[in-house]
């Protein structure tokens, strides 16, 4: 893609998310609607504050912009929830936003020689990574929508088409053992990706599909949530704390019809679209009960590269490893993107959901959570 481009792509990703902080009002502006998220205003300001950290702090050494505010903008120096109160008026985070992004789009156009040379700015790599930084908090801004409108839903005077339970069956595609390229290619990919390695896989089978929202059901039926030899004891003593029964955005009408949530209010469950809103937990409980199990995270990229997984990108898949360095990784641009989560306490997610923008949706990106967060759009593919 050249540069141009490029630049219009970030130009679209900076509109996304402005558009998200501009069309809130000022309660679902600045409100946390869940533990892990923070609010609406924040996502916009951090993003902003990122920009100019990459373009004028260390391509051109002038740290006036981002110095002031770095402590709020750089996650582990401000909790989530100190950010509600400590965010600007929103009119005037606005104006301050929109003035910075289509002053770093000038300058972006119109680098000077010295700049251009920069590491950071070799192959466009700084462009892709913008793009792909708003992008996810694109995608994350979605989740906190979600969370509100999961907070402000009652069953009140509900109808919903029923969700009747299907028997899993699911069409296996068998996948030969053998060597299988695994990871991206820079000025893409994250450092997680890179380098490329060749990983040698033994014979292994796939589900064709995604898990769907009526075998699901089945499980839940089957008394699923509450069988604890299917559960691992991490995640049975997760499911009873946590006391949950169901798909995070998934809720029972008066009349127990099962219907869904999302950011935009109640709506129908599609039996055959994939499940989403589980943790790693209930993924690998329901994987237990159908007999299988998850696949590894380098199984699934393999199914992905030789095209025969079917409805990838609609839910996040979880995988059986914990998040990892690639041999011979090294951390760039900064070691706190990935460096920092290799704590065997993270689980890779691949594929994307719904809300993921196409800058990220490619078959090598890794996505990585804790095995508990279930607000995420996550499903299940089985491996056998």
């Amino acid at each position: 893609m050249s540069t141009e481009n490029l630049l219009n792509e970030l130009q679209m990703a900076q509109s996304l998310v402005y558009a998200l902080a501009e069309d809130a009002d000022e309660t679902t502006y600045r409100s946390q609607y869940h533990p892990d998220l923070s609010p609406l205003g924040w996502h916009l300001g951090h993003c902003v504050f990122v920009e100019c950290l990459w373009l004028h702090e260390k391509v051109r050494g002038d740290d006036s912009v981002t110095a002031p505010i770095a402590d709020f903008y750089t996650p582990p120096r401000t909790p989530k929830p100190q950010r509600s109160e400590l965010l600007p008026r929103q009119d005037a985070l606005l104006t301050w936003a929109r003035e910075l992004q289509d002053f770093n789009l000038h300058f972006l156009a119109k680098l000077r020689p010295e700049w251009a040379a920069h590491e950071l700015m070799q192959d466009d790599y700084l462009l892709h990574f913008l793009i792909q930084h708003y992008s996810q908090h694109y995608e994350t801004m979605l989740m906190v929508l979600t969370q509100k409108a999961l907070a402000e839903t009652t069953t009140d005077g509900i109808e919903a088409a029923p969700l009747e339970a299907r028997a899993l069956n699911p069409e296996r595609v068998e996948m030969p053992g053998g060597h299988y390229r695994i990871g991206g290619e820079p000025p893409v990919a994250y450092d997680n990706e890179v380098p490329p390695q060749r990983a040698e896989l033994g014979d292994f089978a796939i589900a064709a599909r995604p898990v769907s929202n009526a075998e699901y059901l089945g499980f839940i039926e089957d008394r699923g949530y509450q069988r604890e030899e299917l559960w691992e004891p991490d995640g049975w003593a997760w499911r009873n704390h946590s006391g949950v029964v169901a798909p995070d955005h998934w809720r029972r009408t008066d009349a127990g019809v099962w219907y869904g949530i999302g950011m935009r209010g109640p709506y129908d469950l599609a039996p055959d679209e994939p499940v989403s809103g589980i943790s790693r937990h209930e993924a690998r409980a329901f994987a237990n009960w159908a007999g299988a199990r998850l696949p590894h995270e380098y199984q699934w990229e393999a199914a992905c590269r030789t095209g025969v997984l079917e409805q990838t990108g609609r839910a996040w898949e979880w995988c059986d490893n914990t998040f990892h360095p690639y041999e011979g990784y090294r951390a760039f641009p900064y070691p706190e993107y990935s460096q920092t989560w290799f704590d065997d306490r993270h689980y890779s997610l691949r594929g994307g959901c719904l809300h993921t923008r196409r800058a990220v949706k490619r078959p090598s990106f890794r996505n990585f959570f804790e095995p508990d967060k279930r607000h995420i759009f996550a499903g299940v593919r089985l491996a056998f």
